[in-house]
Formats: C-alpha cells, structure tokens, sequence
C-alpha cells in the first residue's frame, strides 16, 4: 500500500435483512469460520464486528494482482439482527455504515425486515448491494462451491436458469416497487444509477467473490474521501452493545472510527444523564476472523486505531447507552468532550409536540429512526425514550383522556413486570402498548387503531348528532289534536327522528317527536319522500300548529357548527339545502348564530 494511503481506514460495511435469510452464512463465507453453527437457529442474536484484511479478501477473490488495485485495507462487517446495527452505528442522527449488504432469500422474496432495511437505506443514502441468498436451493441447481456466480451459472441446465431468471426478476420487480432501478450486478454500468444485485449461496461460497468485489469497488469509487482519518487524533466511536463478561464485569462493545485509542485513556461516554468519564482498564480484540460475540479468549491489545470493533473494559459504565458516542478526553480537552457528548445525546431526548403519543425503543438509532417515520406519517409524538417501558410510562399514558394519544409505540423493548402488573388493573384499561421489531408493523399497527378509532367515533356522532330535518303537516291528516297531536305528515327534506325538538319557520320550538309509524308500524326515523303517521308532544293543532304548516327539526347551536363546518360534505343534497333553510331562519336576527 503507498505510504500517502496509510491513513485510510476499513470501510464499515452492515450486514442487513429479514431474520433466517443468511446474514451470518454469507459472513461464515466471508471469514471462513463457522460461527452460524454455534448459534441457536442459526440467527444471530446479537451485534458484532469482523474486520476482513485486504489480502483474506484477494485470497478469496482468486486474484493476487488485486492486491495493488484496491487502496483500503480491508472490509469491516458488522453483522447483526435485522437491521439494528444499522441504526445503533450513528453520529449525530447520521449513518456510521460506509457500505451495505442487505441479504434476501431468493427463493422466499421480500420480508417485512427486508422493506424496512431498504428504507432505512434510502433515507440514508448509504451506498449499497442486494444479495440474493441461497440459489442452491433453486430445483436441480448443481452448486460449484466458491465459483463465481457467472462460472456456477454458465453450468446449470437451461430449464434451472430459467427457474433462476423467474426468481431472480420477481425480486428485481420488488426492488422497482421499492423505487429503486437494480439489474445484475455484472450488467451494471453505472452503481450510482443502478442498484447491483449479486446471486450467491452462502451455504456453498458460490457468488461471494463476486460480493467482495462489488464492495471493494464501491469503496474504491464513492468512499475513497470519506475514509481518511486521523491516526494521531482522539479515537472516536460508537457504543454497539453494553454486556456483562465473564471475569470483565460491565464492558461495551464499540466500533472505533476515528483516530486510536489506548489503554489507560480517559473515555466519555453517552447515557440518559450526564456523560460518563471513565478510564479504559482494557481494550480486548477478538484474534482476526473472529467474531467479537464468540471469542471466548479476547486479546488484550494496547491500542486500537479505526476502523475496528473492539471491547472495551471500564469502571462505571454500566449505564452507557447503545448508539451513543464514545470519545477520548485528555485534561485539557475533557470539558468540550462532555459537552459535545451530552449535547448528541440531549438531541435525542425528544419533546415534540404537547400532545401525542410516547414511544419508546432499544437504542438512540432506533428512536430517531422511529421518530422519522412516525413524522413522516403525521403521527404527533409527545415524549420519546431509549428503555423499556416502566410503571411510570403506564400512569403517565394512562392520564391522556384521548385514545389515540393514551398510547406507548414500542420497538425492540420489553414491558417491565411492574409494568405488566399495572395494565391488567383498571387504572391503565385506557392504555394501549403496540409492540414490534419492525417500525413500520409498529406504524401500520397505530394508523390502524387510529382508523378505528375514528370510525368508532364518526359512529358516535351519527347516532347522537341531530341531522337536518322539514317536514309539512298533510291537510285532512289529523287523527288527534293533542296529548300527543297525531298528524300525517310528509318528508321534504332530511331526517326526522324520534325523541327530536322541532320548530316554526319564526324560530318558535313547539313540541317534540314522540313516534313515528309507517303502514301502521313504528318506525324510529323517516327520511325525505317518506308519508308517516307523527305524534307530537306538546302541542294542539289549531293553537300551535295546523294543517299544511312546515315545520323544521330543532338543531342544538354545537350540532350545527359541526354539521356546517365540519360534516358538510358528507351531508345528502337534501340535508344540505335543509340545513341552510334552517340557518337562514336561525341568523335572519342573529347574524353569528351557529358561527
């Protein structure tokens, strides 16, 4: 490598995708070791870090001459669930991640994780490439094992290419849904434009040289400016994951991406309160093409310079939070080095609107990610937090009168047991917790509880809002004079209905409907058109009404302002034209009345 590239650090790649679509195969391929074995369901379940030196890669590839072509010194996978780490690698609501690969099974298409993973990419603009896993699965595929993808093709039979072809472009086709143009990566001309996507099988190793060689040319085209850092300067990082080890007490796993760092070096550190200052009591890599995760003999090392994962073992950091930063201090630099890790982590402490929802999730990532989202979608947010939902998050949500607001959105975290106590009693029956690992489930979930909500609501109003209604008394219809008076009458316009106050032209109230009948049976409304028998209460015809009078439905003044300004158009034609009859008479002396 020249001497002026020295100081160019690995680029950060992220491993994303749908859970079982083979994120950590694909890096088993990568790293040649067989960490997936170990795991319970071959998932990964928790954050880690392996850094993949230039010539491991080469090896890899076939082709020692790339050795002088490419400039970086190697590729830095994170591998982790979904698409956590992604958002756990942050600075100041930006992306750490230089490169992605998010990983879809071929032969099973897009997943929830897989559609929140592109989305999360594409609000970062961060450079990346789709890999389309597990090709040997394709009917009658005869795997080459760590042959590129165009060798192990060009020998499969016509009838499994095509089987290939179908699956490949129903995948392409997703990814256009998605807004994004992608072909094949070796018919890319321009990875600015068009997405690559690279078919592979992380089982077999075919097709992983071909991702090798994507990244390290996108590294090489958009990244090469990006990655120049400091090796004299403070070292600079970001928190992954906060863990009890064996023998280490609290220790927390950081992915270094400026300057170096060394032992006995003053730290600060973000959490929810002031900044931690610490001193590091030891810095722990994992041997190279291990697994930070799996290392169960971590290296001692006396520094560390970016870009690599590394343990670091501290007093006091048991409160350090994931996706906070992590910066080195001296004596004369500690006080601007608190502040500007407190002044990141009090941009996270969101207090948006006076009224909204609360939400909740696992890191700082998370939560803007989720604060992102939910603002785009006009969902009005009232406190935002990074931690489980406690007892005092039940009674605070369970104050808010309004139901869509009494709500707590909640992703990657759990219900504290005092917690879950205190919505099964009555206090918190308001109080509605909507659960996911994916944030736009969590979304889709909420908007549809709103909708309901709403429908409830409009439901409520009809049943209970007073609607427009004239009516005239049918000459030779009456059947009683009083106590109740008995009339036909007939529609003209709106509704009539039970139980509802109704007026002269003047504005005079004279008497309420007590029952309507039609064909001899009773009714409980009459719309326009509609001849019914009407009894009305407290009135006798001849004194206050007679025959071939025109009578209005008396509308309360707060019912009229909503069927004014707020129902109109959901109104028939005939209750609108009613209801401005009825504002006329009501405003012919009160100009304001119902305004």
């Amino acid at each position: 490598m020249a001497e002026e590239n020295k100081n160019l650090r690995t680029p950060i790649v992220c491993v994303m995708g749908h859970v079982d679509h083979g994120k950590t195969t694909l890096l088993d391929q990568i790293r040649g070791t067989a960490i997936v074995k170990g795991e319970a369901g071959a998932i990964t379940q928790h954050i880690g870090a392996t850094e993949v030196p230039i010539d491991v890669i080469v090896e890899k590839c076939g082709d020692k001459r790339l050795a002088d072509k490419f400039i970086v010194p190697g590729l830095l996978f994170i591998d982790t669930p979904g698409h956590h780490a992604f958002t756990t690698l942050r600075s100041r609501g930006g992306s750490l991640a230089d490169l992605a690969i998010v990983v879809v099974d071929i032969n099973e298409g897009f997943k929830p994780q897989t559609i929140e993973s592109l989305n999360i990419l594409k609000r970062f603009k961060t450079p990346f490439i789709v890999v389309t896993n597990k090709i040997d699965r394709i009917l009658n595929w005869k795997s080459h094992p760590g042959e590129s993808f165009l060798s192990t093709y060009k020998k499969q039979t016509p009838e499994v290419q095509g089987i290939f072809e179908q699956k490949f472009y129903d995948v392409i086709g997703h990814l256009y849904e998605q807004g994004f143009s992608a072909d094949r990566f070796d018919r890319v001309t321009d990875f600015q434009k068009t997405l690559g996507v690279v078919p592979i099988s992380g089982l077999t190793g075919e097709g992983i040289p071909d991702v090798l060689m994507v990244l390290l040319g996108l590294a090489q085209r958009f990244l090469e400016s990006s990655l120049h850092y400091d090796v004299n300067g403070p070292g600079v990082g970001t928190v992954l994951e906060v863990k009890e080890e064996k023998g280490l007490g609290t220790t927390v796993d950081v992915i270094l991406y400026d300057g170096s760092l060394q032992k006995g070096d003053t730290i600060v550190i973000g959490c929810l309160g002031e900044p931690i200052v610490t001193k590091v009591r030891a810095l722990l890599k994992p041997r190279e093409l291990s697994e930070i995760r799996y290392e169960s003999k971590f290296q001692p090392i006396p520094k560390v310079t970016a870009a690599a994962g590394v343990k670091i073992s501290a007093p006091d950091i048991g409160d350090a939070l994931a996706g906070a930063p992590v910066i080195q201090a001296t004596p004369e630099t500690l006080d601007e080095v608190i502040e500007k890790v407190k002044s990141e982590i009090d941009d996270v402490q969101i207090q948006t609107d006076t009224d909204g929802v609360m939400i909740k999730a696992d890191t700082i990532g998370s939560l803007e990610a989720m604060v992102h989202e939910f603002k785009k979608a006009d969902v009005m947010i009232q406190k935002a937090e990074v931690g489980d939902i406690t007892k005092r998050d039940i009674m605070e949500a369970s104050t808010i009168n309004d139901p869509m607001h009494s709500v707590i959105l909640a992703f990657n975290v759990k219900v504290n047991p005092d917690a879950e106590e205190l919505m099964e009693q009555k206090v918190a029956h308001n109080v509605k917790i909507f659960k996911n690992d994916v944030i736009y489930r969590i979304l889709e979930e909420y908007q549809d509880f709103v909708k309901e909500q709403e429908e409830e609501l409009e439901q409520l109003q009809a049943d209970t809002l007073i609607k427009p209604g004239q009516f005239k008394i049918l000459p030779g219809c009456v059947f009683r004079q009083s106590k109740p008076a008995v009339v036909g009458v007939r529609i003209l316009g709106g509704v009539v209905k039970n139980n509802t106050e109704v007026m002269l032209p003047d504005g005079t109230v004279v008497g309420t409907v007590k029952g309507l009948e039609l064909s001899g049976k009773k009714i409980p409304k009459a719309t326009v058109g509609m001849e019914v028998a009407m009894a009305i209460d407290g009135v006798t015809v001849g004194r206050q009404i007679k025959e071939e009078d025109i009578l209005y439905v008396h509308i309360p003044e707060s019912d009229s302002k909503v069927l004014e300004f707020e129902i109109f158009d959901t109104l028939t034609s005939d209750e609108q034209e009613t209801l401005d009859k009825y504002l006329a008479i009501r405003r012919k002396d009160k100009p304001f009345w119902g305004k």
